[in-house]
């Protein structure tokens, strides 16, 4: 496995700076396992993918601007972690 695997085009515009007032309306990507087609909809519609049996687990992290930065002993290159 590659990292140039995970790449990715994700414009800036589409980064959210703010959650949404109404968190409900949030964009939501579904997939279609069978046939492979993608759908967009809001996070509110969830519910009509859900079936008996399936477990939805939600979480409240937050992310923290923070990041470390370093060098390598012996080569001095300069390291970035977030």
């Amino acid at each position: 496995m590659k990292t140039s695997d995970f790449y990715f085009d994700l414009p800036e515009e589409l980064i959210a700076q703010d959650p949404l007032e109404d968190r409900s309306s949030s964009r939501l990507l579904v997939l279609n396992k069978e046939t492979g087609s993608i759908t967009h909809k809001v996070f509110k519609d969830i519910k009509d993918y859900l079936k008996p049996g399936d477990c939805l687990v939600l979480n409240n992290t937050k992310v923290i601007p923070a990041r470390l930065i370093g060098e390598k002993e012996g080569t001095g290159a300069k390291i970035e972690l977030l």
